[in-house]
């Protein structure tokens, strides 16, 4: 894949897996800590997406996805070229989140400050058992800078990122999972076929659901019941209009479509 199509730096690499963009950390030897020229990186990709991507799966290499913001990125800045650093981690992680396909990040190893921020913007979180979770800024004098005091505090609840902010609490692989850091919980090596699997299974949905559960579905959530009916009952009626809607439902009117199955209870996963 040529990647320069995206003026990627040589901390990102992009593969194409069918319909799906498999994009990777790849800054091993920092623990794929997030310099500015990554995050600019990310910012351009999300911002044009390929064409024939309909899911993109946010991986890394080495041991761990990433320890955080390089600090050397911001050790003479001033309150407000701090502020505009900050500002353009929240430009490209938005992208991320807003953008027009589902992303799924494949967790391992350190998560930690800059890195859960990068994790917390995509839609879907599959960490492997090596996975731990910190927002250390607090004993380096810092505040979070990357979106975490939003995205992080709406997946754990404000009282618990407190709690990790305060005494630089780590959270294990399991008791992320629990705490809503992750949605599954997969064995050491296997979070990224886990990953590809899942993100087959969502490329086969119509664009149109996806989309609408991607931007939707969180814009109904945050606003009054009345309005969130109005804007299901909307969304509703332009998704079951789409020309893959109206197949599936021929599909499972016929008997082609898979039918609801009880989940199995494989006991090294957790969903």
């Amino acid at each position: 894949m040529n990647a320069s199509l995206w003026d990627l730096p040589a901390s990102l690499r992009l593969e194409r897996r069918d319909s799906v963009a498999v994009l990777t950390l790849s800054r091993a030897h920092k623990r794929n800590a997030l310099d500015d020229e990554t995050i600019l990186g990310l910012g351009r990709f999300f911002a044009e997406l390929p064409a024939w991507a309909k899911v993109v799966v946010l991986a890394a290499d080495g041991d761990h996805f990433s320890a955080g913001l390089d600090l050397g990125e911001l050790s003479e800045c001033d309150a407000v070229e701090g502020m505009h650093h900050s500002r353009m981690w929240h430009q490209a992680f938005a992208r991320i989140q807003s953008g027009s396909v589902p992303v799924i990040a494949v967790l391992k190893g350190a998560v930690v400050g800059g890195g859960l921020e990068l994790a917390s913007s995509a839609h879907l979180r599959v960490a492997e058992g090596t996975t731990f979770f910190a927002l250390p800024k607090g004993q380096r004098g810092l505040f979070v800078g990357g979106g975490a005091s939003v995205r992080v505090s709406r997946l754990i609840g404000v009282q618990r990122m407190t709690d990790m902010m305060l005494t630089g609490r780590v959270l294990g692989a399991e008791d992320g999972v629990a705490a809503g850091l992750a949605d599954y919980l997969v064995g050491p090596g296997e979070g990224l076929d886990h990953a590809l699997s899942m993100a087959e299974t969502i490329a086969s949905n119509s664009p149109v659901s996806n989309y609408a559960i991607l931007h939707a579905l969180p814009r109904i959530a945050e606003t009054d019941p009345e309005t969130g009916f109005l804007l299901e009952s909307l969304m509703a009626a332009v998704a079951q209009s789409s020309a893959e809607a109206k197949q599936c439902m021929a599909d499972f009117l016929v008997g082609r479509a898979a039918k609801v199955a009880a989940a199995p209870t494989t006991p090294e996963k957790v969903s």
